[in-house]
C-alpha cells in the first residue's frame, strides 16, 4: 500500500549529460527541500498542540480542585492549613502564606475550626512570630466581631520543634502523635571560623569596614571575646522572648522546669506528660472528634504553577544553593 502522506511520488531523473539535467536537478533538490519544511511544520504543529493539550490539563486539574473546595466550602467544615518545611521567606511555610491563609479561614462563613498541621523543623524567628501573632489578633477580632471563639488546633507530625512550636503556642490546643518530636525552645546562630587555615595556607584576608563590629561574625577573621558576649546577649533577648510566648500560650499546663527551654526536645507522650502539648490525635480525629465536623478543606497557600514547576525542573537550583551559602556562612539566627 503506497501512503502519499510518507512518500510522494518522483520523477525519474534524467541521466547527467542529457537536456535538461542541470535544470531537474535543481527542481528535484527544491522539491526536497519544500518537502521537508512541511514535514517539519507538521511535527511542529503536533508537538506544539501536544505541549498546549498538557498545559491546559494542568490547568483543568488546577481549577477541578479549585471548584471541589467551593463546593465544599459552602458546607460546614474544618479549615486546614500545612506549615511543612523550614519557615522563611519565599517557602511554602512563609508568613504570608500562612497568614494568607488563615486570614481565608477566619473570613468563611462554614469553618467551625482551624487545625494548622504543623511538620517543621523551626526557622525564621521573625516569620514564626509574624505568623504567632496574626493567629491571636484573627482569634480576637473573630471573638469581637462574632460574640464567640473560632478554635484553632495544632497538629504535630513529623516534627514540631523551634519556630514550628512557637507557631504552635498561638493555637488553644496542640495535638500529637507518640512519636512526634516536640519541643527545641532555644535560639541558634551559626557560623564557622576559618583563620588558622587560611593562615597556613598563607592566604592575607582584606576585610576593610567601617565601624569597629561591622565585620562581626566574618568567618575568616578571629571572634573577639567582647563581640561573642554581645552576639551571646542577643540570642539571650530572642530567647527570653521565646519563652514569653511559650509560656503566655501554655500557662499553668507547664509542668516542667528550666529544661524545657533548654532547647532540648521530646517524643508526643513526653510532651504531653511536661505540658507541651494537650493530646494524641492527628487532624482528622481532631477535626472529627474535637471541632466537631468530619468535612475538611484544605486552605494551605500554595506557591503558583510556574514557581512549582520552575523548582521541579532545577531552574531554582542557583538560588537554593545561594540560600544554602548564607545559611553557612551568613550567621542565620534561627528558632
Amino acid at each position: 500500500m503506497h501512503w502519499k502522506f510518507w512518500n510522494s511520488r518522483q520523477d525519474a531523473m534524467p541521466s547527467p549529460g542529457q537536456p535538461d539535467w542541470e535544470r531537474a536537478l535543481i527542481n528535484r533538490m527544491a522539491a526536497d527541500y519544500l518537502r521537508d519544511q512541511r514535514t517539519r511544520r507538521r511535527w511542529g504543529i503536533l508537538f506544539k498542540s501536544l505541549i498546549l493539550l498538557y498545559l491546559i490539563g494542568i490547568l483543568a486539574a488546577a481549577y477541578s480542585q479549585d471548584l471541589t473546595e467551593r463546593i465544599a466550602s459552602s458546607e460546614d467544615h474544618t479549615a486546614l492549613i500545612e506549615i511543612n518545611g523550614v519557615i522563611a521567606p519565599e517557602t511554602d511555610a512563609s508568613a504570608d502564606h500562612v497568614i494568607a491563609a488563615l486570614r481565608s479561614a477566619f473570613k468563611t462563613d462554614h469553618v467551625k475550626g482551624v487545625i494548622l498541621r504543623i511538620n517543621s523543623p523551626g526557622g525564621s524567628p521573625v516569620q514564626a512570630g509574624y505568623i504567632n501573632d496574626e493567629i491571636r489578633r484573627l482569634k480576637a477580632d473573630y471573638h469581637k466581631e462574632n460574640g464567640k471563639d473560632l478554635p484553632v488546633y495544632a497538629v504535630a507530625a513529623d516534627i514540631c520543634a523551634s519556630g514550628g512550636y512557637y507557631i504552635a503556642v498561638g493555637s488553644d490546643a496542640i495535638y500529637v502523635d507518640k512519636a512526634s518530636l516536640v519541643g527545641s525552645i532555644g535560639v541558634r546562630i551559626d557560623s564557622f571560623g576559618f583563620q588558622d587555615v587560611i593562615q597556613k595556607l598563607g592566604i592575607e584576608r582584606r576585610l576593610l569596614t567601617a565601624g569597629d563590629n561591622k565585620g562581626i561574625l566574618d568567618p575568616f577573621s578571629p571572634l573577639p571575646e567582647s563581640q561573642r558576649t554581645f552576639i551571646q546577649g542577643v540570642l539571650n533577648t530572642l530567647h527570653q522572648q521565646f519563652i514569653a510566648e511559650v509560656k503566655a500560650g501554655r500557662g499553668d499546663k507547664l509542668k516542667g522546669g528550666d529544661e524545657l527551654f533548654s532547647g532540648l526536645f521530646w517524643s508526643g507522650q513526653q510532651a504531653i506528660a511536661l505540658g507541651l502539648a494537650d493530646g494524641l490525635g492527628s487532624a482528622s480525629s481532631v477535626a472529627r472528634e474535637v471541632i466537631g465536623t468530619e468535612r475538611v478543606v484544605d486552605y494551605t497557600q500554595k506557591q503558583d504553577l510556574l514557581t512549582t514547576y520552575a523548582k521541579r525542573f532545577g531552574l531554582s537550583f542557583g538560588a537554593g544553593m545561594l540560600a544554602r551559602l548564607e545559611t553557612l556562612l551568613g550567621n542565620t539566627i534561627q528558632y
